[in-house]
C-alpha cells in the first residue's frame, strides 16, 4: 500500500476554500469529502527551508539546524569582521530524515522537490531535490541511475523543472501587468507538469512506498496575487484586468488540482493521500525596517556604502553585496536575512572581539525586547511589533545557537526588513502576499475517516503519521504525535502506534558536515528567492 505526502507550499484554506466552492479544485473538495481536514501549525518562523525540514524529520528547527535558506558565520580576519555565508543543504540537517528511517525499516521512500535535499546521504530510495538550479538538480538526482530514469518523462524539462533566471520565466514586479501574470502561470504550470511527471513515475514504476513531494507554485503566486485570491482584499468593484488575473489565477489551481487527482488515481484505491502545506498565508501591509531601527538605537552601524531603500523592499538585490554594507566591527545586534525574521546578537568570543561580553547576553536581549515592544508607529501611535520570542523557547535544542537570539512577530503578520530606511514603518502601496502558520492538512483513502475536521495539529505531526500509515516504528524522540483522530477506530485497534527508539539522531548530526554548492549556482539560486521574495 503506498502513503503519498502531496506538499502544497504556502497552502491555505483562506484562499482554497473559496476556490472550492467556486468549482475550481473539484478534486480538492471531493478528497475533503471523503477524508479529514485539519489546519497544520508551522514552526515558530513560518519559512520554507525549517518548515519542509521539520515536516520531514519530525523534530523541530532547534533540533534539525534548518533555520534559513542560508548558513552563516562571521569571519575576523585584518580586514575586520565580515559575514561568510552558503546556502544550506542536506548535510546540514542534523536530524534523520524520515526517508532514512523508512529505507531502514525496509520500506522505499522517493523525496522530490524539498528544500536542502541536495547532498543527501546515500539511502534505499530516490531524491530530486528542489530549489535548486538545472546543473545541482541533474547532479543531485539520488540514485544516479534514476536521472537515466526521469530526464525523458513525458512533461519533465530540467529547465522548466528547476531554478533559473531565463527572461521568459521571470516572475512579476512590483506590477501586477497581465500578459507578464498570464506567461508565469503559464511556466509555473510546466514545472508542476514536471514534478508530477517523476511522482508518477515512482508510483507507477518503482516499489517506493512512501512518495513526497512539493509542488512550489502556491507560495511564489500567492505572493504576487494574494489580494486577487483573498475575498477580505478582492476589490468590491475590480477593473476588467483584475478579474482576467484572477481568473487566470485560478487556472493554476485548477490545473495543480487535476495533477493531485490523477497522482491518487495513479496511486490506487488502496492507497492514502495526505495534502500538507509547510505554512500558511495572508496579508502584509507594511515594511518594518529593523535594522534601521537597530541604527537608531546604537546597535548597529551601516557602512558608507548603504543604500536607502525607496522601492518597499524586504531584502537586497545582492546578498552578498548586502551584507558588506554593514560595519560589524560596531555592530552589536542586526537582523542577518528577512526569512529568519528576527535580531541576532553578537558575542565577543575571544579579548579584542567586537561584540557584547557573554555575561551581558541576558540583559541585552531584554533591553532590545522591551524597546521593541514599546517603540511605536510616529503616524498612528500604535505598537509595530507585537511579540518577541527568545530562541531558548522557540528553539529548544542542541543546534539552537544558529537561530536568531530574539524573533520578532509584527502587527501586520509580515516579514522585516533588513534594509537601510529613513523611515522604521512604510505603508505598502498595494497588499501583498506573506506567510501565516497556519497551514492545511487533508487526509483521505483506506481507513481515514470521513467529513470530519480535526482541529489543528502541529507540523511536527506530520513525520510520525507517515510512519503509522506505513506500518512502521515511530522514534521515541520524535516532537509530533500520529493524528489519530484522522484514521477510523477499528484501524487503531488492530494497528496501535509502536514507539520505538528507532532514531540514529546522533550518528547524524555527529557526522552533519556540509558540502559545496558551486558559487554560480548559488547566486542564481539566491537571485530567484530575492525576487519571488523567498528570500522573504
Amino acid at each position: 500500500m503506498k502513503t503519498l505526502l502531496l506538499g502544497l507550499d504556502g497552502a491555505t484554506f483562506t484562499a482554497l476554500n473559496p476556490m472550492i466552492e467556486a468549482g475550481v479544485m473539484p478534486f480538492m473538495k471531493s478528497l475533503i469529502h471523503k477524508g479529514v481536514k485539519a489546519e497544520l501549525m508551522s514552526t515558530p518562523c513560518p519559512v520554507t527551508p525549517p518548515a519542509w525540514t521539520s515536516m520531514i524529520t519530525g523534530r523541530g528547527p532547534g533540533h534539525h539546524g534548518i533555520f534559513d535558506f542560508i548558513r552563516s558565520e562571521e569571519v575576523n580576519d585584518e580586514n575586520g569582521t565580515r559575514l561568510s555565508f552558503r546556502l544550506a543543504n542536506a548535510r546540514d540537517i542534523q536530524s534523520e530524515p524520515i526517508w532514512q528511517l523508512t529505507a531502514r525499516q525496509g520500506k522505499k521512500t522517493g523525496v522530490l522537490n524539498f528544500p536542502a535535499t541536495y547532498l543527501c546521504y546515500p539511502f534505499d530510495g530516490y531524491i530530486v531535490p528542489g530549489f535548486v538550479t538545472s546543473r545541482v538538480l541533474r547532479s543531485g538526482t539520488y540514485p544516479r541511475a534514476f536521472w537515466d530514469q526521469i530526464k525523458d518523462l513525458p512533461g519533465f524539462d530540467v529547465k522548466d523543472t528547476s531554478w533559473d533566471l531565463d527572461e521568459g520565466r521571470k516572475p512579476l514586479g512590483s506590477s501586477l501587468d497581465f500578459q507578464n501574470l498570464k506567461t508565469w502561470i503559464d511556466y509555473l504550470k510546466r514545472k508542476e507538469n514536471g514534478w508530477f511527471a517523476i511522482a508518477k513515475e515512482l508510483i507507477e514504476n518503482t516499489d517506493t512506498e512512501l512518495i513526497a513531494m512539493v509542488f512550489e507554485g502556491v507560495d511564489r503566486l500567492q505572493h504576487q496575487v494574494w489580494r486577487l485570491l483573498d475575498p477580505e482584499f478582492y476589490p468590491k468593484n475590480p477593473e476588467p484586468w483584475e478579474v482576467e488575473a484572477r481568473d487566470y489565477s485560478y487556472t493554476y489551481f485548477n490545473h495543480l488540482d487535476g495533477l493531485l487527482k490523477q497522482l491518487v488515481e495513479a496511486a490506487g484505491e488502496e492507497s492514502r493521500a495526505i495534502v500538507v502545506s509547510d505554512h500558511g498565508f495572508g496579508s502584509t501591509t507594511e515594511v518594518f525596517y529593523i535594522n534601521a531601527w537597530l541604527e537608531k538605537e546604537g546597535y548597529l552601524t551601516w557602512k558608507s556604502t548603504a543604500e536607502e531603500d525607496d522601492k518597499e523592499s524586504l531584502t537586497a538585490h545582492n546578498m552578498r553585496d548586502h551584507f558588506e554594507t554593514i560595519d560589524f566591527d560596531k555592530t552589536v545586534a542586526y537582523a542577518k536575512t528577512t526569512s529568519a525574521n528576527g535580531v541576532y546578537i553578537r558575542i565577543a568570543k575571544k579579548e579584542g572581539q567586537s561584540g557584547i561580553a557573554p555575561e551581558q547576553h541576558e540583559m541585552f536581549c531584554k533591553e532590545i525586547e522591551t524597546k521593541l515592544l514599546d517603540w511605536k508607529d510616529p503616524k498612528t501611535g500604535t505598537p509595530v511589533v507585537i511579540n518577541t520570542i527568545r530562541r531558548e523557547r522557540a528553539f529548544p535544542g542542541v543546534a539552537m545557537e544558529e537561530a536568531p537570539d530574539i524573533t520578532v512577530y509584527l502587527r501586520d503578520g509580515g516579514f522585516i526588513s533588513i534594509m537601510k530606511s529613513n523611515e522604521i514603518v512604510k505603508p505598502r502601496s498595494e497588499v501583498k502576499g506573506t506567510h501565516r502558520p497556519n497551514g492545511i492538512f487533508i487526509a483521505s483513502g483506506k481507513n481515514i475517516e470521513k467529513g470530519k475536521e480535526i482541529g489543528k495539529l502541529s507540523i511536527l505531526d506530520v513525520a510520525p503519521t507517515l510512519l503509522y500509515s506505513m506500518g512502521l516504528s515511530i522514534p521515541t524522540n520524535y516532537d509530533g504525535k500520529v493524528a489519530l483522530d484522522a484514521f477510523d477506530s477499528d484501524y487503531i485497534t488492530v494497528n496501535p502506534p509502536v514507539i520505538a527508539d528507532v532514531s540514529q539522531e546522533d550518528e547524524v548530526a555527529k557526522n552533519s558536515k556540509a558540502g559545496d554548492v558551486e558559487e554560480n549556482d548559488e547566486n542564481v539560486i539566491l537571485e530567484r528567492l530575492k525576487s519571488l521574495g523567498y528570500m522573504e
